[in-house]
């Protein structure tokens, strides 16, 4: 299986990038899959997660202002980002999963995007 995550780039604090993860040749079904986001220096955390019914999980930083969703057909999730601040930049991975999201098992991963947010 491939990850591959685009969409990333560079903008002006408010504005908005919307990421993209398609999954190839997954060796079976996806059911959870997850956005995770590393700042410079930082740890990795999880900032969003979408089950394969739909449900969805947020990171309180993100809340209302990110949006995840999915087409399970394709195997491809996007990540909706408004109102982007200085502390959303980072280095943005996909990371789907062969379980569900409260089994937070994570069996891929993507290389990263790397989304960039000056004031």
């Amino acid at each position: 299986a491939q990850v591959v995550e685009s969409g990333g780039g560079s903008v002006q604090a408010g504005g908005s990038l919307r990421l993209s993860c398609v999954v190839s040749r997954p060796a079976w079904k996806i059911f959870c899959m997850g956005w995770f986001r590393q700042a410079p220096g930082k740890e990795r955390e999880a900032a969003a997660s979408i089950d394969r019914d739909g449900s969805t999980t947020y990171v309180d930083s993100v809340k209302g202002r990110f949006t995840i969703s999915r087409d399970n057909d394709k195997d491809t999730m996007y990540l909706k980002m408004n109102d982007l601040g200085p502390g959303d930049t980072g280095t943005y991975y996909c990371a789907p999963s062969f379980s569900y999201c409260w089994d937070q098992n994570w069996h891929l991963w993507g290389q990263g995007t790397q989304v960039n947010v000056s004031s």
